[in-house]
């Protein structure tokens, strides 16, 4: 005997129709949750949004760089200002930042502090639509962020190509790209016991220091150079460059920060949904 369809109008087919609005647009939901939660920290978020390019663009780029370029001369580094050489890798350096805020904490209390996601979950809303609110809210985040850091390097004059405003899908891409796999891994934590501030101690900060942030890559000896070739950071802060001041490489090797970024996001985006649908289907 088939299923009687509820009359409409009744209880049961808006129950019906909420459940299929659910499952439809449940990663939509997920991340209108999480701007929610990010309104209890509006104002770290507004501040250091604001703040970071600020202090980091006038201590990096102008303070040192004084000292830089007049040692060196206005083409100090690559052929270009120290300011226009760091500014792309302070703009990347702050997609990372975001990235280690949003997809490490906030993913240990879904799943254990305070477990909203077996709330979702219990409701027609799928543990990868989960995961993909949660992309698509930092990735708003992170958009928001990077813009205002462009707009700032722009005040500071760090910005000679009219393509210049392309860094900021890179910087996107960047943190994104490190993000995923870093909120795939949190995922899979059940306890934590010092593992994400050992990440941060032992993965961002090295790759932020060797990744050809504050100078070219190639200065450092050959063998701590692979830090930065298999590094998010130097793939993004290369393409950021060739986007602001259009520093020399080849094609091959621009779309190659591009494929490596994109690989990075879908595998890290991947194993995170597999993680979350093992978690939270038990």
């Amino acid at each position: 005997m088939s299923t009687p369809t509820p009359p409409p109008g009744s209880v049961g087919d808006q129950a019906i129709r909420a459940t299929r609005h659910a499952r439809r647009w449940g990663s939509w939901y997920v991340a209108e949750h999480r701007f929610r939660v990010m309104r209890s920290y509006a104002q770290t978020v507004v501040v250091t949004a604001i703040g970071n390019p600020v202090i980091y663009l006038y201590a990096m780029g102008v303070g040192l760089a004084t000292l830089v370029d007049a040692n060196l001369g206005p083409d100090a580094v690559a052929g270009v200002s120290y300011l226009a050489f760091v500014a792309p890798a302070l703009l990347c350096s702050a997609a990372i930042t975001v990235a280690s805020e949003e997809f490490t904490y906030p993913i240990m209390l879904g799943f254990k502090w305070n477990p909203v996601f077996y709330g979702m979950n219990a409701a027609p809303i799928q543990p990868g639509q989960i995961i993909n609110g949660i992309v698509i809210s930092v990735a708003l985040r992170m958009s928001v962020t990077c813009g205002i850091y462009y707009a700032f390097m722009l005040v500071f004059g760090a910005v000679p190509s009219p393509a210049g405003f392309l860094a900021v899908f890179a910087a996107l891409l960047t943190g994104l790209g490190f993000g995923a796999l870093l909120m795939a891994y949190t995922a899979t934590l059940t306890e934590d016991t010092g593992q994400l501030a050992m990440v941060m101690r032992f993965i961002i900060l090295p790759m932020t220091l060797f990744s050809g942030t504050f100078f070219p890559l190639s200065v450092l000896p050959v063998w701590l150079q692979w830090i930065g070739w298999i590094s998010p950071l130097w793939h993004g802060t290369e393409l950021a460059r060739v986007l602001t001041y259009g520093a020399s490489e080849p094609i091959w090797l621009s779309v190659t920060h591009v494929l490596y970024l994109a690989i990075l996001l879908t595998l890290g985006w991947t194993w995170a949904r597999r993680v979350a649908a093992r978690r939270l289907n038990k």
